[in-house]
């Protein structure tokens, strides 16, 4: 009888005790799925997740990819991108991205929307005390509740995909913007629209949050513009006067009201909050200046209503709209972005709060359409009509 050879032995031995210890690889046919959990939920209801952008391309995962994000008995399906515009007002999307404070962090989130109440995961309420918000949990949810990414469909967002980052990305760097004033860059600007006096109503980033590299620069706008009278969408009065050096902005001696206000146009709180600013710009002095953080979304959304309300054209709306994507992603009208980003923004959003079809709104009446919106989130025909008549006063005599 042949001797067995210890050698072959000891590496048939160790090869069985690897391949037992080896997690088989996946099926060609089963989807990359990550867990992850929930490090954070923000003030807008996004959720910051514990996995990172490197993990997820390390699996296969990347931006224009569809999947489906699952939360407990919660799910819902989402394109990958890296910025809340890679999708359209109200569409959910998992961000890729680089967070203020410079780190790489994946977020699930509603482009003006709230991601964590949506799911319901959670309810944002807004306090007056730093940071102006807390979180509270749904029945059945907290913060160890994983989160399940499954690839649903390889690069099946890829058309929307492409057409959205038509938009280059936004920097805060002066520099990077040498080509355009002061004003530009702080994104500050008069609503020029029938219906809206000359010199009466500004809009702006925000001139006292240092976060975009742009406040001081707003502030100095502010100043020359002698706006009197501010509606604050983004802070707390708390949070507001927090921001270093805000005793000495000029932005400090305006009459303000601070709404901290999330970025989910259509609930409740947004309604309720959007009509207690203008109802103090319909009882204070202008100029009147409008601003959130970049001036884009809830600033945009606000500006068109009362635009409508006063008789402006939605040609005037969406050219004064995307004056701010001009000004931060360079998307100039004759663009191929320029009327995608129009139509899934303010337009989308318009149509909702106005209750119309996208391709009624040019030949609605809007100022009918505004008015019937303004009595339903709660203000009153006398309110509005003293809110129409301070737009319409004419302060281009102060510049």
């Amino acid at each position: 009888m042949k001797k067995a050879n210890p050698i072959r032995i000891l590496l048939l031995s160790a090869a069985l005790l690897l391949s037992a210890c080896t997690p088989a690889a996946p099926a060609a046919d089963v989807p990359p799925r990550v867990e992850a959990g929930m490090r954070s939920i923000n003030k807008y209801g996004n959720i910051v997740l514990t996995v990172s952008p490197e993990t997820l391309a390390s699996l296969g995962f990347e931006p224009a990819d569809v999947i489906r994000v699952e939360i407990g008995s919660a799910s819902v399906t989402m394109p990958i991108g890296t910025a809340y515009s890679d999708v359209d007002s109200g569409s959910p999307v998992c961000c890729c991205k680089t967070s203020s404070k410079g780190e790489e962090e994946v977020v699930l989130a509603i482009n003006a929307g709230n991601f964590a109440s949506s799911m319901g995961v959670a309810a944002i309420e807004r306090i007056d005390e730093d940071p102006g918000y807390r979180c509270i949990f749904a029945d059945g949810y907290d913060a160890s509740t994983p989160v399940f990414l499954t690839m649903e469909t390889k690069q099946g967002y890829a058309d929307g995909y492409r057409l959205h980052q038509l938009v280059s990305a936004r920097t805060n760097k002066r520099e990077d913007y040498a080509h355009l004033s002061d004003a530009d860059y702080a994104n500050f600007r008069a609503v020029e629209a029938t219906g809206i006096g000359r010199g009466t109503l500004y809009r702006s980033s925000s001139p006292v949050n240092p976060a975009l590299n742009r406040s001081t620069y707003a502030d100095a706008q502010l100043l020359d513009a002698l706006v009197r009278t501010v509606m604050n969408m983004a802070d707390s009065e708390e949070t507001m006067k927090a921001y270093p050096d805000y005793a000495l902005t000029a932005y400090s001696q305006c009459d303000i009201v601070a709404l901290n206000m999330g970025m989910d146009l259509f609930s409740d709180v947004f309604r309720e909050k959007l009509a207690e600013g203008f109802r103090f710009l319909a009882t204070h002095e202008g100029p009147y200046l409008i601003h959130c953080n970049e001036g884009k979304d809830r600033t945009g959304f606000a500006v068109a209503v009362l635009c409508c309300l006063n008789g402006a054209s939605l040609d005037e709306i969406v050219r004064d709209y995307m004056l701010t994507y001009r000004n931060f992603y360079g998307v100039e009208p004759d663009a191929e972005a320029y009327a995608v980003i129009a139509d899934s923004n303010i337009k989308a959003s318009l149509s909702k709060a106005f209750g119309i079809a996208p391709d009624a709104l040019k030949d609605a009446d809007l100022a009918a359409c505004a008015e019937r919106y303004l009595l339903s989130i709660g203000m009153r025909e006398e309110e509005i009509a003293a809110l129409k008549a301070n737009l319409e006063k004419d302060f281009g005599g102060l510049l």
